[in-house]
């Protein structure tokens, strides 16, 4: 499915132009990207179809029941979303990196009582929307808690180190523990069917190497055992990984995520005795680190991209997960969703383009690190959603505010409009992963471009990337397509278009005088603006010989996707 479009030349007709066509922007910079439609390179996984949020309450929402159904929306293979707090006790009342099910309590004799209602919410609302889970088995529920007072933290009046409260400590009885993890499973299964379930991912728990979990590693290993035991006794096809640490460029995430390996390869499993424990996919967290220099951001992917590459040199290290499926459980360009701009101002870069077009290069690089390290590469999990009761355009990390799109979104709308096949892009203008791993894009911009091509179809998607945020020149881009049908003279052009006047709510809410409580004309008009627009087309271009050959501006921080069908 193609999401929501909003072409801003619908009312205008359908030209004949030449095969030179141009769209009129200043261009003094002058790129050459030749795509080969007739050369394929493989198939292009959606990888960036998974998406995570902290507070799974927001779920069934009506801006996240909204929000669930557009990611279904985005393109026709599954989405996957991850969530924190599904066991973590509470009322269901959510706030700032916080949620709650209330599965577990117990009588004063220590019997447990089940509670799935609020739960039935969070999973209705996934299935609902199409969207499948990545099912995170956590939090502790306080009556568990070795350790449960206080319980319930209060972000963001506490700092994000000291929110690590009762929820995060090992469980007072394992056995207690298995049974809940048990019981948990065997009603997703009855609820839901063993055929959904086979579509799920599960693991356990969430960076057991920091606050997140408050005990040792060893009692952490312990705990995955017998998860992983409860879960397969409940559900024998469940697909199970872990330990989603947190990036192992820090060298404890990576020695913790080597010690898991160790021990679900050779170490003695808790649960059952026997050596080792299952896992069917690996999974740690990749953050980059932007920073504010005195007027604008300067992003930071190199951090982000050299944790996924030392956390796959890791894997491959062990003979017995080489093959085994990877998944970035989070790959974001920080590390925390819920802190704004206001008190972070190099979060700034998440209201406008910049987010997504870094989103779309490092998915790009990782692609190629993949390849690189042949990695067998399940996706990249984007930690954002939207939050509740916060003012528009905050700078918070999320793909929408009050149920307006946010820039961030039309970059996924983009890469979901693209084929499964891809084809050959020769682009001397491209930095190669190894040299923005090393560097960052701190010199000449990245002009990076991807291209697929479907049944009479051909889709080019080329972005402007700089890790500093400051106004720059617009790139010319002179876009040759070889290899199209030699017995098609035209094809019908679509210019879709992400920067910073187009499909982008937040400049329009600028102009508006940055309304907070905007009338619902205005409401209306930012929803539209937040959709993907097309830019002075669709329109019809001469083919000669199967080739094409299009002229457009690009600006720095800019998306241009074209569609050309014949």
């Amino acid at each position: 499915m193609m999401g929501k479009i909003l072409s801003r030349a619908a009312a205008v007709s359908l030209l004949l132009v030449t095969a030179h066509s141009c769209w009129p922007e200043s261009a003094p910079s002058n790129i050459t990207i030749e795509v080969k439609a007739d050369k394929t390179k493989g198939t292009l996984p959606p990888i960036w179809n998974f998406f995570g949020y902290d507070e799974p309450n927001y779920s069934y929402a009506p801006d996240g029941k909204r929000l669930l159904s557009e990611l279904h929306a985005l393109a026709a293979g599954p989405v996957y979303i991850r969530v924190h707090n599904l066991l973590t006790s509470g009322n269901g009342s959510a706030s700032l990196k916080w949620g709650s099910t209330n599965v577990y309590t117990e009588e004063a004799s220590g019997k447990p009582i089940y509670s799935w209602s609020i739960l039935d919410q969070i999973f209705d609302a996934f299935r609902n929307a199409g969207v499948r889970p990545i099912v995170e088995i956590g939090f502790m529920p306080e009556a568990l808690s070795t350790n449960p007072k206080p319980y319930r933290h209060e972000f963001p009046k506490v700092p994000v180190t000291e929110i690590y409260t009762g929820w995060a400590y090992p469980p007072k009885d394992y056995e207690k523990w298995s049974e809940l993890v048990f019981q948990f499973v065997s009603h997703l299964r009855q609820r839901y069917g063993d055929a959904e379930l086979k579509t799920w991912l599960w693991e356990v728990w969430n960076e057991p190497d920091i606050g997140y979990w408050k005990g040792s590693r060893e009692e952490y290993f312990k705990l995955y055992d017998f998860s992983a035991e409860a879960v397969l006794q409940a559900f024998p096809e469940a697909r199970l990984g872990g330990p989603d640490t947190t990036g192992p460029g820090n060298s404890n995430a990576a020695d913790f995520l080597r010690a898991f390996l160790e021990h679900c390869a050779h170490g003695k499993n808790y649960a059952n005795g026997k050596t080792g424990s299952h896992v069917d996919f690996i999974s740690f967290h990749a953050k980059g680190s932007p920073s504010w220099k005195d007027d604008h951001v300067e992003m930071g992917i190199s951090r982000q991209l050299g944790s996924i590459q030392r956390g796959f040199e890791i894997i491959k290290s062990f003979p017995e997960w080489t093959h085994t499926p990877v998944v970035l459980g989070e790959s974001d360009p920080e590390g925390c969703a819920a802190c704004s701009a206001k008190d972070y101002p190099q979060n700034s870069y998440r209201n406008g383009p910049l987010y997504g077009v870094y989103t779309l290069e490092a998915l790009d690089k990782v692609l190629t690190l993949t390849q690189n390290e042949n990695i067998n590469f399940l996706g990249a999990v984007t930690w954002a959603f939207e939050f509740e009761d916060l003012p528009y355009f905050a700078g918070y990390r999320e793909l929408a505010t009050n149920g307006v799109d946010k820039p961030v979104l039309n970059v996924f709308r983009m890469l979901g409009l693209l084929g499964r096949d891809r084809v050959e892009v020769v682009n001397p203008a491209a930095l190669s992963a190894e040299q923005t791993l090393r560097d960052g894009v701190r010199g000449a911009p990245d002009i990076g471009a991807i291209a697929t091509r479907s049944q009479r179809r051909m889709d080019v998607l080329v972005w402007n990337y700089h890790d500093d945020d400051v106004p720059f020149p617009n790139a010319s881009v002179d876009l040759r397509i070889a290899g199209l049908p030699e017995d098609a003279n035209r094809a019908l052009i679509e210019h879709f278009r992400l920067d910073a006047t187009h499909s982008n709510a937040f400049t329009v809410w600028k102009e508006m005088g940055s309304p907070q409580s905007p009338s619902a004309a205005a409401y209306s008009r930012l929803q539209q603006a937040g959709e993907l627009q097309l830019v002075n087309s669709p329109a019809w271009i001469s083919l000669s010989r199967g080739k094409a050959d299009i002229q457009f501006a690009l600006p720095r921080q800019g998306v241009s996707l074209l569609r050309l069908s014949w």
